[in-house]
């Protein structure tokens, strides 16, 4: 299969940053994505339900002519989130969930949570109200090997919490090891999962091949190829507990090659179109939609798109420099060992193809 159309995806885990740099990114989200979670760990956090306003008004201001592009707001837990201000956003429709980020656990974490009984209150009331509790599954315990973070989290405190609160709606951020896979397919409760095509492609090898690569350096690191086939088969399998979240995490090129280098990678310029060739090397196409445009807006009450997205596979490898300069400094794109011949066609919200092309794509 050479043409592929899907409704158009969404995003349901995206780093925009702020000021100049979210207006330099955005772009790159908003011309494939109907909608995107925008993470809250900025500096400061956003906490409350006026940071959350003031934030996604930025973002609208800054969003390209003729792409209809909505950021979802998201809210910054700490040891003292008040109960009644994330209720609040949540029913004024401001929060649609609340990430929990272990306390030095990725970037711009200071301010999270020390203790997951610090917030019992808190998942109590999410509980009760249906709020979405988004997380990043990792402990931070420097005894934990880095590549055993996931695992730990997973014992210590996820099927703790779950224990706890049976009915909490869950989101297990960014899969990165099988026992992640594992125990969202346990369907321990309502835990469902978003997946990375960082973490879809790579392995520990890729972060030293010929030496130190810091490029594919990324929270929670990638791990070893058992871990990588089975995030590929959750991903491809049509499961509605697992949906797209891109984790696109800008960071300037001077960030990225010091020492106590930043973790991330900046995927949204080529992400659906890595996701896009890893279904079709799978013979698993049929399934993209699914994965890219339907589960996750099932699973946080929206509709999907009536918009459609067409990508076509090109004979030869796209090799465009997708890096994009904020002034002096560059943010480098994701650009794995892995040739990408895939990349979007047209699509019917920006007036980029007409309706015969989308009528013959399939």
């Amino acid at each position: 299969m050479n043409k592929v159309k899907i409704l158009r995806p969404d995003d349901w885990h995206l780093h925009l940053r702020d000021g100049e740099t979210m207006k330099a990114v955005l772009p790159a989200t908003a011309r494939a994505y109907g909608r995107a979670m925008v993470m809250p760990n900025l500096t400061p956090p956003i906490t409350s339900v006026k940071q959350a306003v003031e934030y996604r008004k930025k973002i609208v201001e800054s969003i390209p002519d003729k792409n209809n592009f909505t950021p979802l707001m998201t809210c910054y837990l700490t040891d003292s989130t008040s109960p009644h201000e994330l209720v609040k956003g949540f029913m004024d429709q401001v929060f649609i969930a609340a990430k929990l980020y272990p306390a030095g656990a990725t970037t711009n974490s200071e301010n999270g949570v020390t203790s997951i009984k610090n917030i019992y209150s808190v998942l109590e009331k999410m509980e009760i109200h249906g709020i979405p509790l988004s997380i990043h599954g990792e402990v931070t315990n420097p005894e934990v090997d880095i590549f055993d973070r996931e695992k730990v989290f997973i014992e210590q405190v996820l099927i703790p919490i779950r224990k706890k609160f049976p009915e909490l709606k869950i989101v297990f951020e960014h899969l990165s090891s099988k026992e992640g896979v594992d125990y969202v397919l346990e369907k321990d409760g309502p835990t469902f999962s978003t997946i990375t095509p960082h973490h879809m492609l790579l392995t520990r090898n890729d972060l030293f091949k010929g030496g130190l690569r810091m490029f594919n350096y990324c929270l929670p690191v990638v791990k070893k190829e058992t871990d990588r086939k089975a995030i590929v088969d959750a991903a491809t399998s049509g499961d509605d507990h697992f949906f797209f979240g891109s984790d696109s995490a800008p960071h300037f090129e001077k960030n990225k090659l010091k020492d106590k280098a930043a973790g991330g990678i900046f995927n949204a310029p080529n992400s659906i179109e890595y996701v896009t060739q890893i279904f079709a090397e799978n013979n698993k196409i049929d399934q993209l939609e699914k994965f890219t445009s339907l589960n996750g807006a099932s699973f946080y009450g929206f509709a999907p798109s009536e918009e459609s997205l067409i990508l076509i596979k090109k004979e030869k490898p796209i090799e465009k420099d997708l890096s994009i300069m904020q002034g002096k400094d560059n943010i480098r794109s994701f650009k794995p060992d892995v040739p990408l011949y895939w990349e979007i066609a047209g699509s019917n919200y920006n007036n980029r193809f007409e309706k015969n092309e989308i009528e013959d794509a399939r």
